[in-house]
């Protein structure tokens, strides 16, 4: 599987997250100084306890998903690998931030990182026997699985526009959704979702044991390949 990755944003990313959680300590710090020696000064303190908390949402935000052993587009990598070169995978250089492109056709993927047992039951997600870590962040709304059909779908319509301004005589195929479900310990029941989930194993082989009728064909992964950004590096992980 070929892989391109916009490694320059991952970086960046990571810094913003790193500097953004020490800031919070910072300020959080000033807060509780000003809150134990200067009384009176309470607005202050309370300003800054504010502010230190309102960044470490950010840092845990920015933290989780750029600066995370392993990240995302690793979790995906790996678990894919062995797709063949007439794969491509594209990280955070499409307006997608993970595409799959292949004989399959195109596939938007959600990696979620959410453990335990989770399902799709009346028409929402719920997410049961997760650990303490997990808990706490959906404390804080980190981690909750939240409507991924909708992230998918605001995805698939922000490609369609990109295709249709970078080569607009270009046929694009369906773009499919999928949930991967990367924590190595969950339990997914979600036959009924709204998009297709799964845990990365059982992706890989449900795209090399589906119907070949609906195969894209050689010329048509050129012509999509040519219309999507090109990489400085070109990985591969077959």
């Amino acid at each position: 599987m070929r892989i391109i990755t916009n490694h320059k944003l991952i970086s960046r990313n990571s810094k913003i997250g790193r500097y953004t959680s020490i800031g919070a300590l910072v300020v959080l710090g000033i807060g509780m100084y000003i809150t134990f020696t200067r009384p009176e000064m309470y607005a202050y303190s309370l300003g800054a306890l504010v502010l230190g908390f309102f960044l470490s949402q950010i840092g845990m935000y920015f933290g989780n998903r750029w600066s995370r052993s392993p990240r995302p587009d690793e979790v995906l990598d790996k678990g894919l690998k062995g797709l063949g070169r007439e794969y491509t995978i594209y990280h955070y250089v499409t307006p997608a931030s993970h595409l799959l492109v292949g004989p399959s056709g195109l596939w938007v993927l959600l990696p979620l990182y959410q453990g335990g047992q989770v399902s799709y039951e009346k028409k929402r997600w719920r997410q049961r026997g997760a650990g303490f870590v997990q808990n706490y962040l959906k404390l804080f709304g980190q981690d909750n699985i939240g409507r991924p059909e909708l992230e998918a779908s605001s995805d698939i319509e922000s490609l369609k526009r990109y295709f249709s301004r970078v080569q607009p005589e270009l046929e694009v195929p369906e773009i499919k959704p999928a949930a991967i479900f990367v924590h190595p310990t969950v339990e997914l029941n979600a036959e009924d979702a709204p998009i297709l989930a799964m845990i990365p194993k059982d992706f890989k082989e449900f795209l090399k044991s589906g119907s070949k009728e609906n195969m894209l064909s050689s010329s048509q992964l050129s012509a999509l390949r040519e219309a999507l950004p090109k990489a400085e590096k070109e990985e591969n992980n077959d």
